[in-house]
């Protein structure tokens, strides 16, 4: 597997739970527990990409990497494009994106993820597992995506895809969506092409930054995780879901 960094783009800013990063598990961040996750996964380097230094600050306290960057990024993947000019890495450099909000993501995922990219044809790698219940398919906070026959993503949605069209394909729609979860692996020249690209209706209308890739004409490489993530966190009863599946 090749060597790749790990990248935790994380603000302050949150419309369902403000200070996210911020709030605390078990007396500790939840940035903390992700930086932790990142770096028992064997990356060779861990950077905390922020735009606010009430973040910074407290990364500063558990020893962290941080990159400051512009208020201005819509998204991760473009606040990860940032860090990467700044630090000045080569375009074939794999860069895995972890959201700070993923403190229950374990460690051997992020390697996976990176390892999809020793397959020269994928643009990006992420992992997705099945839909476990009716309400997960309904869930705008669950993404879904739709993948061909050869593991390469056709489409991601916050809605119930594919739309059972009666009663009896329901399950056949849950058995074809997967359960998308919070982490990409790319190389730094791909990063740089979603950034310069303008974004795409349906990542607008979506709020889902890798529909611009899907949108570039990218191939988005989709593999399920060798375990099952924990949740990640969206509201405040995540939060307390999370502290109780991590025994904080």
């Amino acid at each position: 597997m090749s060597e790749f960094v790990v990248v935790i783009p994380a603000r302050y800013a949150s419309t369902r739970l403000p200070g996210k990063p911020l709030r605390l598990i078990g007396g500790r961040s939840m940035l903390e527990h992700v930086w932790n996750r990142a770096r028992e996964s064997g990356a060779a380097e861990v950077v905390i990409a922020t735009d606010d230094e009430r973040i910074a600050d407290v990364a500063g306290t558990f020893g962290a990497s941080v990159c400051m960057t512009r208020d201005t990024h819509r998204s991760g993947t473009d606040r990860i494009a940032e860090v990467a000019d700044l630090l000045d890495w080569p375009d074939d450099k794999i860069v895995v994106n972890l959201q700070g909000d993923e403190p229950a993501m374990p460690p051997a995922l992020l390697g996976q993820c990176a390892a999809l990219l020793d397959d020269a044809s994928a643009d990006i790698g992420t992992l997705a597992s099945g839909v476990q219940t009716e309400d997960d398919f309904m869930n705008p906070n669950v993404v879904k995506v739709v993948c061909d026959r050869s593991g390469y993503a056709l489409y991601f949605s916050r809605a119930p895809i594919p739309y059972p069209r009666n009663e009896s394909g329901g399950r056949r729609a849950r058995d074809a969506a997967l359960h998308h979860h919070g982490i990409y692996a790319y190389r730094c020249g791909v990063l740089r092409a979603i950034v310069a690209a303008d974004p795409a209706p349906a990542e607008m209308a979506e709020q889902l930054e890798q529909l611009r890739a899907l949108h570039l004409g990218m191939r988005i490489r989709v593999a399920r995780p060798t375990v099952r993530p924990g949740r990640g966190v969206d509201t405040a009863q995540d939060l307390e879901a999370v502290a109780r599946d991590l025994g904080a």
